[in-house]
């Protein structure tokens, strides 16, 4: 195959070359358990503190408060049966999340409610925010938790959370958000946000797959989801991934260091997207918020009306671009997109979605290649449409 280009970062993203650098050179000489006492241990350990602070300076807040899990999903699953289990021992109580939260998310509230656990979860408009109307009137002295992700890996839309944070505290809630699509793309603060839990996952800033962050807020409640040893003071059991820990400490400084230049970077190549495409193509929907600031620059969520989404991914996958019809994690649903539903799309432009997502390595050449054949590949398959 000749030219391939990547345009699926919401899903992951590649490893960032020094990243997988620090990595290579350190596999071979740190093996030893991080949480051994002799010099092997806490040659390792030296390693997963030092990348905790890198994540603490990226997120503002203090390293102690920095949890490393598996991943995202775990994260936000920890969370969540924190929760359950206030309530349980209150005997009541409710959760407030919204309609658009990621997969992991939205199986935890199908599980809890099977539980007997009351969760609300607030409408959003039609550009993918939450209705703050709605969600205030939700609020009250019974609601345990508010989880609301800062930018949706579909269409990309940020939420307001430093208001909304301020909403749960004030009705005594504690206040969690994914934050999983914003790092590296957003500045986010959970000192400013006055956030009681954020979740994250090092994949999605060019670090290695399979590590995960949780903020805790000190002297917050909080319950281990994973049991076992002591690691993470108690917090999080199972041996160190202190490759991976380190990894993601490394790509969290670079994340850090290049947040402005980066999110600058991405916004230009989505606009130029979005623009082409509605020059060139007829009879398009973008979803999502247009304004900058309420928009993770990268993303870019398109309905073609009387196409199938997945027939464009084919096509364009068979001209070498990747891309997607809506979340990784829920690849191989037939079923339309449950956010773009969610903001209010019928079912047929809902089918007809591609979501682009920008990353680092992309260059405005790719943007150009994309509106060279994407136009000829969308009037084609509508020849053959049989709607």
């Amino acid at each position: 195959m000749g030219r391939l280009i990547y345009l699926d970062n919401n899903a992951t993203t590649q490893m960032a070359p020094e990243v997988l650098d620090a990595i290579t050179k350190a596999e071979p000489v740190v093996y030893g358990n991080a949480s051994s006492m002799h010099t092997f241990g806490r040659e390792a350990g030296k390693l997963v503190e030092d990348s905790r602070k890198n994540i603490a300076d990226l997120l503002d807040c203090d390293p102690s408060e920095i949890i490393f899990t598996s991943g995202a999903s775990e994260a936000n699953n920890t969370v969540f049966m924190i929760a359950a289990s206030i309530i349980q021992k209150r005997g009541g109580g409710r959760i407030v999340t919204t309609t658009i939260e990621h997969p992991c998310i939205m199986e935890s509230v199908k599980y809890l409610r099977t539980k007997g656990i009351h969760v609300d979860q607030v409408p959003v408009n039609r550009d993918g925010r939450v209705n703050m109307e709605a969600l205030e009137k939700l609020m009250g002295p019974d609601v345990v938790l508010v989880s609301v992700m800062t930018g949706n890996n579909e269409t990309g839309s940020v939420q307001p959370i430093a208001k909304i944070s301020e909403m749960a505290h004030k009705c005594g809630a504690l206040m969690h958000t994914d934050a999983t699509q914003a790092i590296g793309k957003l500045k986010v603060s959970c000192r400013d946000w006055n956030l009681d839990y954020l979740s994250c996952s090092g994949h999605k800033f060019y670090g290695p797959k399979g590590v995960g962050v949780l903020y805790a807020r000190k002297g917050i409640p909080f319950e281990p989801f994973v049991h076992g040893g002591e690691q993470e003071h108690g917090r999080r059991a199972g041996t160190y991934n202190t490759i991976g820990i380190y990894g993601t400490g490394v790509a969290a400084k670079l994340a850090k260091e290049n947040i402005d230049e980066e999110s600058r970077k991405l916004w230009a190549m989505r606009e130029r997207l979005r623009e082409g495409i509605i020059a060139n193509i007829p009879n398009v929907t973008v979803n999502g918020c247009k304004e900058r600031e309420n928009c993770l620059p990268g993303t870019l969520d398109v309905s073609f009306e009387n196409v199938e989404g997945e027939s464009i991914l084919l096509m364009l996958d068979m001209a070498g671009v990747a891309v997607s019809t809506g979340s990784a994690c829920a690849t191989g649903s037939l079923e339309p997109s449950y956010v773009l539903l969610a903001c209010g799309l019928d079912v047929e432009l809902a089918h007809g979605s591609i979501r682009f997502s920008f990353g680092r390595f992309n260059t405005m050449e790719d943007v150009d290649y994309v509106l060279e054949i994407l136009p000829p590949i969308i009037k084609r398959l509508r020849a053959i449409s049989t709607r």
